[in-house]
């Protein structure tokens, strides 16, 4: 039973991927016969999978959207990645009705249901014993995020109302691309019909959005990945700042927990930084908890500050007292 078990297992991750295979190809992957292949697609059809068949030539399985849930076939560790996911999810934001937080928080009370039997206790003890600080961050409507990812699919341009930051509103109609998740907040970036150009979008000032039936041609994003252009962006009025600091990866991060930097480790005692930073005083508390000898790079301006900040340190405590 065991073996009937893992070959059935087996079979639905490799359905779960979402691509359509030939009986000769799930044949030649599982190892099995075509007969035993054909009793375990309809044992999964049992246990309420949807396995679509196409026969004939060009003739393929596929699992297909049902419109119930089946038990999820999800291992130990993919049991407790999911449960880790949803709480950390569900402690940003301040769980709106209809956002993304909220809803992440109610499939975490439930998710248990859908678990296979062995795993159940697990997942409860996990749960039970789990605390999340919570992170300040804008709530994001999932009815948004999901209407927006099926337009980006389908190449469909899209119309919403936005508020800016000075708090006016303005109509917009755009041909959406990627969504970004960065720094706890949720962007699009799209193209501007009206304006012509590449503009990124806060989702949780985005209202009344509206897909039209209106195609777009895709064109080249506007860097290598949206969530560069993104960065490229939030830096544009920053100045670049890099580090030489003595000490590991690992330390640096933690320094930097809440800045954007890029890290790179050039031993196991040194590490490059790269930062955007609006003035040298965000550098002043990371490195002094840091604790480690760094270099500035660049820009000279940076270092010029700091080497003044540090005369004025260093002149700060007065002239030395005798111990009594």
């Amino acid at each position: 039973m065991a073996d009937v078990t893992q070959r059935i297992l087996a079979l639905l991750a490799t359905l779960q991927t979402g691509r359509a295979f030939t009986a000769d190809e799930l044949v030649a992957r599982l190892g099995v016969s075509p007969r035993t292949l054909r009793r375990d697609v309809d044992r999964l059809r049992e246990y309420g999978y949807p396995v679509r068949t196409r026969p004939g030539p060009g003739g393929h399985y596929r699992l297909v959207a049902g419109s119930a849930l089946p038990p999820l076939v999800l291992d130990d560790d993919e049991a407790i990645a999911t449960l880790l996911g949803l709480a950390t999810l569900a402690a940003t934001g301040r769980a709106a009705e209809g956002s993304v937080d909220e809803a992440a928080t109610r499939a975490y009370g439930k998710v248990d249901q859908f678990l296979p039997k062995r795993l159940r206790h697990r997942a409860a003890q996990l749960r039970a014993s789990l605390e999340t600080s919570a992170a300040a961050a804008p709530s994001v409507s999932a009815d948004v995020l999901a209407e927006l990812a099926e337009a980006i699919q389908r190449r469909l341009v899209v119309t919403f109302d936005y508020t800016g930051r000075d708090g006016a509103v303005t109509s917009r109609r755009a041909e959406p691309y990627r969504h970004v998740h960065h720094n706890l907040r949720w962007y699009l970036l799209a193209r501007d019909t009206a304006k012509d150009d590449w503009r990124v979008f806060r989702l949780d000032r985005l209202t009344g959005l509206r897909t039209s039936t209106s195609t777009y041609e895709p064109r080249p994003l506007p860097a290598d990945t949206a969530l560069d252009y993104l960065r490229q962006g939030l830096g544009k009025d920053r100045e670049r700042v890099v580090l030489t600091v003595e000490a590991s990866l690992a330390d640096v991060a933690d320094a930097f927990a809440y800045e954007d930097a890029d890290l790179e480790a050039l031993g196991e005692r040194r590490t490059r930084a790269v930062l955007a930073l609006d003035t040298w005083e965000w550098l002043l508390l990371r490195l002094a908890f840091l604790d480690a000898p760094f270099t500035v790079e660049e820009p000279a301006g940076f270092r010029a500050a700091l080497r003044s900040f540090g005369a004025r340190l260093a002149g700060g405590g007065g002239p030395a007292q005798p111990v009594a």
